[in-house]
């Protein structure tokens, strides 16, 4: 029998993170002299950190060296550690994961942070990575909106992709759903307009994963 499997983003989606990583790219930018606006960096979250770097160099026209870039990278990945202790679960987040168990329903997180990043986020959760399916950036060669994250979870979970539900809560995520042609489920609580995630695809919007599970029969 094929089998419908849930693959999850992360940040902003079962975590209440994105602000974290934001304010860390903002701090780090400001480590190396370059002010970068907190709304442009929220609208590249959900991308992988080599192509957020990428996007703010073309679409903002910031002048760093490569040696620059790696500093950056790597104070991000230090600020957000800082920050780490302050994220929660997002409203339902447990309660869905546990429902999914409960009918023996597959699922995964799929996530364009590193392993370690991912890690402190399951914290929150009090999920132990290596007792679950998770994807990291670090698994794979192209990050969101490339479809291959999503993709290398589904396989893990020896399932179809294309009888899976991407949940996200960007619209790189749901553009690497319809990419892997899954279906995609967006969630507001990551802070993208619901505009912007019905024009990335999206199957069906919900608030968070508190209402998603409230509404569990018209995408189950």
């Amino acid at each position: 029998m094929r089998k419908t499997a849930f693959l999850f983003d992360l940040d902003g989606t079962l975590t209440d993170s994105v602000y974290h990583n934001a304010m860390a790219w903002y701090e780090a930018f400001l480590t190396e002299e370059r002010y970068v606006p907190v709304q442009q960096i929220h609208h590249r979250i959900g991308l992988s950190g080599d192509l957020i770097m990428d996007a703010f160099l073309r679409d903002l026209g910031i002048e760093v060296n490569e040696s620059q870039q790696s500093r950056i990278q790597a104070q991000q990945q230090k600020k957000y550690q800082e920050m780490a202790h302050s994220i929660r679960p997002l409203p339902g987040a447990k309660e869905l994961l546990q429902y999914l168990d409960k009918k023996h329903i597959p699922w995964a997180i799929a996530s364009s942070g590193s392993k370690e990043t991912v890690q402190r986020n399951l914290d929150c959760l009090d999920i132990n990575m290596a007792d679950i399916c998770v994807v990291s950036r670090d698994e794979v060669s192209r990050g969101k909106p490339h479809p291959d994250i999503f993709e290398a979870a589904a396989r893990k979970l020896d399932v179809c992709i294309e009888d899976s539900i991407v949940v996200g809560d960007s619209l790189w995520d749901m553009l690497s759903a319809k990419r892997a042609k899954a279906l995609g489920v967006g969630l507001l609580c990551g802070g993208y307009s619901e505009d912007a995630l019905q024009q990335a695809g999206t199957f069906r919007i919900y608030q968070d994963p508190a209402d998603l599970l409230s509404h569990f029969d018209e995408v189950a």
